[in-house]
């Protein structure tokens, strides 16, 4: 029989992500006793662009998507953030995962500012020269406000190499000279950087073991479901596997399997590959995507999309560990239901902030010319996220309170800092 979970959304919970994110900043600011005046100018983004892109499709017809570009900050260095193509992709959406590029990229400690980027469509529904005309559509219009030291676009989710070579080619050709530092998860041969695709699902994974070792959970022992095997998930799921976890659950946009004894990851990988899904994997039970989260593992790795664990469903939850592959799937009301449970939440802005991290690692080697080695990216990025998780823990345990709590007033104090000594400009 299939295992079944209620709907996770609730309606009478805030669930829109800029609004999330205003209130997890507010919450750390007043920890923080910020003043009042720099915390408006902190709260806000910088710039904010709407765009209407006019694109010829394979039909002959013209259609106009819409599209936006984000930078919240830039006090601690240049701006940086993906770029999404998806259909749900809204304005709010994309102001706050700018927002929580910004605090990502201070609680790693690395130089950037935090940018984000999207566009309104379905990209499985267009032809690889239809995507490559909307691309440089939007490209050329945000030419003017980006580059390798004002904003470093990347991919994110359903964009990937490819679309950042097409930016990477149009703001080269519209600025007369080649310039690979513009973005970041380039393709290799372009000036990407070795160990990129991995990133994201590496750091988290590094956090997660480190969760583990201060928790006291034996890895050789520990169990792990997984809810969204798309890249970052499926990458994740390998790397715990290898680490020793036994992976019991997995899910995708098409639904989910489970198997208590644990699933062999390389066959469902190669099973992924050939049929587009994990539905339907020989040896292992249906399962939704919701009652995958509902599962009792050590560790709970998020990676789909935002407002994944609210308020209709913290209570279910029975992992030991929550590491958010993905950006905001648990909101702040959830939060409050898990601290209370003791379920250790190790935050977005901390558990995925490998894949910024690298990305700043490619953006060094790309304006030096002095290109790494994998094995020298993940020590770099190993030892990077290592003091990430002990500087958020310690600040956790300073301020008696969560994980995410903690990583906010870490992150927002760096800022704070940078702003305050800048000064404001005239």
């Amino acid at each position: 029989m299939a295992l079944t979970a209620s709907p996770v959304l609730d309606t009478a919970e805030e669930l829109n992500p800029f609004r999330i994110a205003m209130s997890q900043f507010d919450t750390a600011a007043e920890l923080l006793r910020l003043e009042p005046d720099l915390r408006e100018v902190l709260r806000r983004p910088r710039r904010s662009l709407s765009l209407s892109l006019p694109v010829r499709m394979d039909s002959g017809k013209i259609h106009v998507f819409d599209g936006y570009r984000v930078q919240h900050n830039n006090s601690r260095g240049p701006c940086k953030g993906g770029i999404r193509y998806h259909p749900n992709v809204s304005f709010d959406e994309v102001k706050a995962l700018a927002s929580w590029m910004t605090w990502k990229c201070a609680t790693v400690n690395i130089p950037f500012g935090g940018a984000k980027g999207g566009i309104i469509c379905d990209p499985r529904k267009m032809s690889k020269g239809e995507l490559e005309r909307l691309t440089r559509r939007y490209a050329y219009e945000i030419s003017d406000l980006i580059g390798p030291d004002r904003d470093i676009p990347a991919p994110d989710v359903y964009t990937d190499s490819q679309i950042m070579a097409w930016i990477m080619d149009t703001y080269s050709m519209t600025h007369g000279a080649s310039s690979p530092g513009v973005v970041t998860g380039k393709p290799i041969w372009l000036g990407g950087s070795e160990g990129r695709n991995e990133a994201t699902a590496r750091g988290c994974v590094f956090v997660a073991r480190r969760a583990c070792e201060v928790l006291g959970i034996d890895l050789k022992n520990a169990t792990a479901a997984v809810q969204g095997f798309g890249n970052a998930g499926s990458i994740a799921a390998r790397l715990l596997a290898k680490s020793g976890f036994k992976i019991i659950a997995v899910s995708d946009s098409r639904g989910g399997i489970l198997n208590r004894k644990g699933l062999d990851v390389a066959s469902l990988l190669a099973y992924k590959e050939k049929t587009g899904s994990v539905a339907g994997f020989s040896g292992a039970e249906k399962i939704s995507s919701e009652a995958v989260l509902e599962l009792e593992v050590d560790v709970l790795v998020p990676a789909a999309l935002e407002n994944q664990i609210t308020r209709a469903n913290a209570e279910k939850i029975r992992a030991k560990i929550v590491a958010e592959a993905a950006n905001g799937p648990t909101t702040p009301a959830a939060d409050t239901v898990l601290h209370k449970k003791g379920i250790m939440v190790l935050p977005d802005i901390l558990a995925n902030a490998g894949g910024v991290t690298v990305s700043y690692f490619e953006w060094v080697q790309d304006l030096a010319e002095d290109f790494w080695e994998e094995g020298e990216v993940n020590r770099r990025l190993e030892k990077v996220m290592g003091k990430a998780f002990d500087d958020v823990h310690r600040t956790a345990k300073e301020y008696a309170v969560d994980m995410r709590t903690g990583a906010y007033i870490l992150a927002i104090g760096r800022v704070a800092k940078a702003t305050q000594s800048r000064g404001i400009w005239p």
